[in-house]
């Protein structure tokens, strides 16, 4: 039997995952590169859909690449297209500050629908990769979800070259995007040098092993979650959590508990090394201080820095002008 074409592959994949995910309408998350492109395309075909195309700005054609998109989109039979214009910060390096600028703006312009996104197994073999490289824990190697709402990527089991096709077989020109291909972005080397030398030293598959292994590493993650939430339910005391109750638990519910707890009391962007130091205000306790972590500014509130502490057996958390 002959292998389905490009264009195929991707109805089945969106029709999959619309299927599995209910609703009328949907949102697209389009750049005018391959993969979004390709998705744009297929996804106008099963449900009503709305482009969203975000100008980062970052370039000086970018209005033009905007609008060039503005337009296929409406080729393609969206019921509607929006540019949002963006000011992209330096938090965090160029690629996470883009990232979310891109974010911010998708999610205030969806209207209450999903939105889609391009993401492609070979860019989840890449995130895992990173997850590894950077030492942080099973919850990053569990890579992308197929659907956080609102977020939703129908492709992550489709390979690049796949979207790629699928372009060339509806006559669609993809914007080639310089920033995938400058070395100076991590997961451009990844891309480009860490996974094809894989590939060869391996005997090629690595990019579908990277990413059943962040399958396998997310059903156990989202597992572990599940006791957790359930023990986080028990540990509480009002806005405090029971050390005793903590003490006697497995360090993975342990700690995803501890993570909750702080992600509810307006902690983010929590990191590893936050999470094990309140950990340790449990497990080695020697009357130390209070551990700082990230907090979301409030609005119209002063600037204030987040503690977790421990007081008269149990975990608390308070804040410190800046």
């Amino acid at each position: 039997m002959d292998r389905p074409d490009a264009v195929t592959r991707l109805r089945t994949a969106v029709g999959a995952f619309a299927a599995a995910h209910g609703g009328r309408r949907w949102c697209v998350a389009l750049s005018g590169g391959a993969d979004s492109l390709a998705l744009t395309a297929v996804a106008a075909t099963v449900r009503p859909t709305v482009a969203l195309i975000v100008d980062h700005g970052l370039q000086p054609d970018s209005a033009e690449i905007a609008g060039a998109a503005h337009r296929q989109a409406m080729d393609l039979g969206c019921v509607a297209a929006q540019v949002i214009t963006v000011d992209v910060g330096t938090e965090g390096g160029p690629e996470a500050a883009a990232r979310t600028a891109r974010y911010r703006a998708l999610d205030e312009a969806r209207a209450g629908l999903p939105v889609l996104l391009g993401h492609t197994l070979d860019d989840q073999a890449e995130t895992v990769l990173l997850g590894l490289g950077r030492g942080s824990g099973a919850r990053s190697i569990a890579g992308m979800r197929d659907y956080d709402a609102p977020w939703g990527r129908p492709l992550l089991a489709v390979r690049r070259a796949v979207t790629r096709a699928a372009c060339a077989e509806l006559g669609l020109r993809p914007w080639e995007d310089p920033h995938n291909t400058d070395p100076r972005f991590t997961r451009v080397r990844l891309r480009t040098e860490v996974l094809p030398l894989l590939e060869e030293v391996l005997g090629g598959g690595v990019a579908d092993a990277l990413a059943r292994t962040a399958a396998a590493l997310r059903e156990d993650s989202e597992a572990l979650d599940a006791l957790a939430a359930r023990t986080l339910a028990e540990a509480r005391r009002g806005d405090g959590l029971d050390v005793t109750a903590l003490s006697g638990l497995p360090a993975a519910v342990r700690r995803r508990v501890i993570r909750r707890w702080l992600l509810d009391g307006g902690a983010r962007d929590l990191t590893s090394a936050q999470i094990h130091r309140v950990d340790a205000l449990v497990t080695g306790w020697h009357g130390q201080g209070g551990v700082a972590v990230t907090s979301a500014p409030r609005r119209g509130a002063r600037p204030a820095r987040l503690f977790a502490a421990r007081r008269d057996g149990m975990l608390t958390m308070y804040t410190e002008p800046v």
